[in-house]
């Protein structure tokens, strides 16, 4: 549980009566679903963008066909491989490819290897695919069988092996063989998030409400002649909140508070673990922006003045000021143009307070000596 307790009979993650609440309705090895409350709109729409995009899983990345004589191309049966859900156990201690130093392409490190070798020898009957058939192969290159989870056993397999949870644990169905026909292939699995392609999604949805009886006025509500006999009540979420009463007047300062999840995994990781990931991502990600901006109280960490605001690195810190210290680039104390401080001037930069013709220009003169027309 990734350091959260799950209690079924207070189903709440935390005690506390300030902070945001987690109440776990009900939950299986496919859905869950949660009420989160004391929080704003914005951050519970965060919690569910983390949850879709941000939680890193595995997912076939790169496929090497050494024979393919079926009616699918090479890109379709590719583009069929990657959308396989599989098993993300222990994913954190997978390396992204991208940081991975012990190999150019792929290694055990930073990669799962899955291999397909498939025929129709003698069957005049279509000969299915499934992903069962792929296998992990071993740093040898030997491939190893591989137990399937099943529906009642909520523990993952091992980290890659295709996640099979239909009733005859067979998995998606890939390909079709006829007679002489046969699929031999090599996939390589790797580590992302959904944020750079929707393979990676550890989801298949999200469900997302709050305000059920819409009392915040946020949803406009299409009717013909009245609201309230054509649309029905929220049977649902509806329960969860008192209902609006007769003649009660618009609260124009009210905020959501309550919202409502139902998650539904791929089978990639449990529902759960999600909930908990996104959560943990969230965490990393304000830790972050904490450490650049520094903490003021602290001498040793760089605090948000010593970055220098939202002014240039190279500029002080003096408000207005150039690098050169309240003056331009060019000496005095001047505009941009020349001219003093207090008087912008509007000469030409580099040459003081005269023209770029020397001398001071008075009122009503041209550049070359010449009165103006």
């Amino acid at each position: 549980m990734n350091g959260y307790e799950y209690d079924p009979y207070g189903e709440s993650l935390d005690n506390s009566d300030s902070g945001p609440q987690v109440t776990i309705r009900t939950m299986n090895h496919e859905v869950i679903d949660f009420s989160l409350r004391n929080t704003t709109l914005a951050f519970a729409n965060t919690v569910r963008r983390v949850m879709l995009a941000e939680i890193a899983t595995l997912a076939v990345d790169l496929v090497e066909i050494e024979s393919n004589n079926t009616v699918l191309a090479d890109e379709f049966i590719a583009h069929r491989l990657g959308l396989l859900p599989l098993s993300a156990k222990n994913i954190n201690d997978l390396l992204y490819s991208r940081d991975c130093d012990n190999c150019d392409k792929y290694c055990e490190q930073c990669s799962v290897v899955l291999s397909l070798n498939v025929q129709n020898r003698n069957s005049d009957e279509h000969l299915h695919v499934y992903a069962k058939d792929l296998f992990i192969e071993s740093q040898t290159g030997a491939p190893r069988y591989q137990p399937h989870p099943s529906g009642d056993d909520d523990t993952l397999p091992e980290l890659g092996t295709p996640i099979c949870s239909d009733e005859e644990r067979n998995g998606p169905l890939i390909c079709k063989l006829r007679r002489g026909q046969d699929l031999r292939l090599r996939c390589v699995a790797k580590k992302g998030i959904a944020k750079e392609h929707s393979k990676w999604a550890p989801t298949a949805a999200v469900g997302f409400e709050y305000d059920p009886w819409n009392k915040l006025r946020h949803t406009t509500l299409w009717y013909e002649v009245d609201p309230k006999t054509e649309w029905p009540d929220p049977v649902k979420n509806g329960p969860m909140e008192a209902p609006p009463q007769e003649g009660e007047p618009f609260d124009y300062d009210a905020e959501p508070h309550t919202f409502y999840f139902n998650l539904e995994s791929t089978g990639a990781m449990p529902p759960d673990t999600i909930l908990h990931e996104g959560i943990k991502v969230l965490q990393q990600k304000l830790a972050g922006v904490i450490q650049e901006l520094g903490d003021a109280s602290d001498p040793s960490q760089p605090s948000a003045l010593d970055l220098h605001g939202g002014q240039s690195p190279d500029m002080m810190n003096g408000g207005g000021m150039s690098a050169y210290g309240g003056q331009s680039a060019y000496g005095g104390n001047r505009s941009a143009y020349g001219g003093g401080g207090a008087d912008p001037g509007y000469t030409t930069p580099g040459f003081g307070g005269a023209s770029a013709y020397g001398g001071g220009m008075t009122p009503g003169a041209m550049p070359y000596g010449g009165q103006r027309y």
